[in-house]
Parts: C-alpha cells; sequence; structure tokens
C-alpha cells in the first residue's frame, strides 16, 4: 500500500519547492514590471505568474510522471543528441552564462549601486564580483553544512523583512496605480508581455534541472508511484504555490506605486534599493541588503555545485568537478561585469529560444500518459516549435546586432505573416500542429 504523507512532511517539501524556486534575483523583474505596466498591472500579473510559478510547479510535477532520472533521460525521448543540446543549452544559461553572474549583480546593485558615482560603478562592480566569487569558488570546492546553515537563518530573516517591505507599501502607498502611466509595451496586451517577462526568472528551465531533487525527496519518504508523486508533488505545493503569488503581486504593486516618488529604474535592482531606502532609510536599507547579498552568494554556490557536479554526470571522462568549478566560477566573474541590465538584455533571445522548447516538453510529458509515452508525440512537437523557437531568438536580438547581421527583414517578415509573433507566441500554434500530427501517428504506429 502505498504510504500517505503526513502535515509536516508536505510542509517540509512545500519549503523546498519555495526554496528551489525563489531566490534574491527573483525580487528584481515583478518590481520594474509594476513600473512598465502602471495602472495594466493586474493582466500583466497574472500573466507573469503563469511562467513565474505555474510553469515551473508543471515542470516539477512533469519530471514525477516521467520516470526519468534526469533532464537529459527525458529530452533524449526527442533524441540523444537534442538531449545532450538541450541540457547543456539549459544547464549554462541558468549557470554561468546568466543565472549565476545574476546573483552578484543583483547583489551589487542593492547593496552599492544606488549610493555611487555613475564613474565609480564600473570599477566596484569589479571588485565586488571578485570577492564574492572568490568566496563562491571557495565555497564550492568544499561542500560544507555551513551552507545549509545559513540558509536555515536567512531565509525566514529575508521573508520577514521582505513582508515588512510588503506591509509599508500598502500601509503607506507611495503613489496610486490609477494614476500610473502605462509605457507602451503594455499597453495592449499587458498580459502576454506580463508572460514573457516571467521567462527571466528562469524557473520553468530550473524545474526540469533540479526536479528530481523533489521527485527523490518524495521518493525518499516513501511514496514510489509516479502518479502518487506528482499528486503529492501539487498538494505540497499548495503552500509554496500561493506564498509566490502573494510575494510576486505584492512586488508588482510595489513597483507600480513607486512611480508616486521614483522614475523609472534601468532595473529592478535599482528599483529595490530607491524602495528600500524610502521606507527603511539607512540602516534598515542595509540590513535589507546585506542579507539580499547572502542569499544570493548561497544561490551562486548552489548553482555551481549543481551544474558542475551535471557536467561531470554528462562528460565522465573529460574534467574533474573542480574543474568544472573553476571554469564556471570565473565564466560567470567575467559576465557579471557586463552588469545587471546587459545580462538581462542577453538573456532575453536565450529565454525566447529555450522556453517554447521547455514548455513543450513540460506539456507533452504531463499529457503522456494519452499516448503511452511514445516517442513520436516528443519529437513532432519538437520538430514544429524549434523553427519558430529561433525566429524568436533572432527577432529578440538587440537592435544593433540585428542590423549589423541584416536580420530586420526576418522580424518584420514574421510580424507579418506568423500568427501571434507579434506578441512573442508565434510558436504556440505550431507546436499545437506538431502535438495533434504526433498524438494520430502515435496512434497507427504499434
Amino acid at each position: 500500500m502505498e504510504k500517505k504523507l503526513t502535515i509536516k512532511e508536505y510542509i517540509f517539501i512545500g519549503s523546498m519547492l519555495f526554496g528551489l524556486f525563489f531566490g534574491a534575483g527573483n525580487l528584481i523583474f515583478p518590481i520594474q514590471m509594476g513600473q512598465l505596466a502602471g495602472s495594466n498591472m493586474l493582466s500583466a500579473t497574472i500573466g507573469f505568474i503563469i511562467t513565474a510559478v505555474g510553469l515551473p510547479f508543471l515542470g516539477i510535477v512533469a519530471i514525477g510522471l516521467s520516470r526519468k532520472e534526469s533532464l537529459y533521460d527525458l529530452a533524449s525521448k526527442i533524441s540523444p543528441k537534442y538531449g545532450a543540446f538541450f541540457t547543456i543549452a539549459l544547464y549554462l544559461t541558468i549557470g554561468p552564462f546568466f543565472a549565476i553572474p545574476r546573483t552578484a549583480t543583483v547583489s551589487y546593485e542593492v547593496a552599492f549601486a544606488s549610493y555611487l558615482e555613475p564613474h565609480q560603478l564600473q570599477l566596484v562592480l569589479f571588485i565586488f564580483s571578485i570577492l564574492f566569487f572568490i568566496a563562491s569558488l571557495w565555497f564550492s570546492l568544499r561542500p560544507s553544512g555551513i551552507l545549509t546553515w545559513v540558509g536555515k537563518i536567512l531565509n525566514p530573516i529575508f521573508l520577514v523583512s521582505l513582508a515588512l517591505l510588503i506591509v509599508f507599501s500598502i500601509i503607506q502607498p507611495m503613489g496610486q496605480v490609477s494614476e500610473v502611466p502605462v509605457v507602451e509595451s503594455y499597453q495592449a496586451g499587458a498580459f502576454f508581455t506580463g508572460f514573457l517577462e516571467g521567462y527571466n526568472t528562469m524557473d520553468a528551465l530550473a524545474s526540469l534541472a533540479f526536479g528530481i531533487i523533489v521527485v527523490r525527496t518524495i521518493q525518499n519518504l516513501g511514496v514510489t508511484k509516479p502518479s502518487s508523486i506528482a499528486r503529492n508533488t501539487i498538494i505540497a505545493g499548495v503552500f509554496s504555490l500561493a506564498l509566490m503569488v502573494i510575494i510576486y503581486a505584492s512586488l508588482v504593486y510595489i513597483g507600480t506605486t513607486s512611480q508616486g516618488l521614483f522614475s523609472i529604474s534601468a532595473n529592478g535592482g535599482t528599483a529595490l534599493a530607491e524602495v528600500s531606502n524610502h521606507y527603511f532609510s539607512g540602516f534598515g536599507a542595509v540590513i535589507l541588503a546585506i542579507i539580499i547579498t547572502v542569499a544570493c552568494f548561497k544561490t551562486a554556490v548552489g548553482l555551481i555545485t549543481a551544474i558542475s557536479e551535471m557536467f561531470v554526470t554528462i562528460f565522465p571522462d573529460k574534467l574533474s568537478y573542480n574543474q568544472y568549478v573553476y571554469i564556471f566560477t570565473g565564466i560567470s566573474f567575467v559576465v557579471a561585469n557586463l552588469g545587471l541590465s546587459q545580462i538581462i538584455s542577453f538573456s532575453l533571445p536565450v529565454l525566447m529560444f529555450l522556453y517554447p522548447l521547455a514548455i513543450t516538453l513540460i506539456l507533452v510529458t504531463i499529457l503522456n500518459p494519452l499516448f503511452k509515452d511514445k516517442a513520436i508525440v516528443y519529437q513532432v512537437t519538437t520538430i514544429f516549435t524549434l523553427p519558430f523557437a529561433l525566429l524568436d531568438f533572432l527577432h529578440a536580438l538587440p537592435e544593433e546586432l540585428k542590423e549589423t547581421l541584416h536580420l530586420d527583414f526576418v522580424s518584420e517578415w514574421a510580424k507579418e505573416f506568423i500568427p501571434l509573433f507579434k506578441i512573442g507566441m508565434g510558436w504556440f500554434i505550431p507546436s499545437l500542429i506538431g502535438f495533434v500530427i504526433g498524438f494520430i501517428l502515435s496512434k497507427k504506429r504499434k
């Protein structure tokens, strides 16, 4: 008889889910989206929550249903070469190319940037990132229980500080939502703009990479059937799901009302620093900055460790764990010195490419009982999605680069002929057609 989890075990798993998906970096995107969406914040928030909360949750459920041991095993349903490509691309994205450097730059923006003169910014970022990644390297080479201890102490303090910020923003709002202007990108289709903004959290990608951690935790508690794992994940996730929705919605509100006192910030880190200074003054803002920095540091070490271990697994005869740690830490340091705004700008095309592939993989995996997990459905759906994900990648490239490479005509052609391309969803109809064709073929093949 399958074991039933206790309330204590459900709370434990729910806390793990929240810890996996909500890092300090997740603070910056909803708060800036609130500044941009203005009085259209509600529809933008709903779109954001779907991709920032709903999709990661479905990703965990998909891993639980798939009976696979890793993302590589799951993506290899399409083909082994595709599985290797997708796994490597995803891990590098949530690792040294974007997510790890972002941990350092978010910390820097909140802790230092608002107090510096423009000519000091780059030098201080360089010094801060050196210290940040030297410490990350040291802990990554020596996995230690101190990080777990820091997490247990830090997370409650972090949540209390955030709760205070939210309460102050409600009691003493900086402005009125109805009076905040809406920038052009959120005037029409705020829902879909918010939907795409949720890509920046990278949590749906992370759910495919680290979902196996949650699945194994549930298995270790005595639950083994895939359907029971998925059901228990859903039950345990209700708490963390609700908490994340409340936090994201509150941060969007804070960002929107901040327009009563501040102009639109260059990035969410700057916006968070300004709001913290307003409500907590000097000392309180410094404490919040320290908490966020330590939280980001813990996330950086966790990502460096996990990704180095994964690359040792994928390429067992190439480099050692320690060598991967040095390489990924070095890359993260270099990328971090581009600055938070540049990192976000460069990550957007990659996310526009990877997210359609991740979304379709998650949804097809959840629907696999309908077609008995036959590979043809995964393959045809991905074949139909891939070209349109590539078009999204080209369209999201920085304008200067598109002009240099003479790629402007691609975006103009796609806007005219591909349905939903203007709102970043050009892949949706082709992937649906691919799924239907794959499903029909699965019924005709033994």
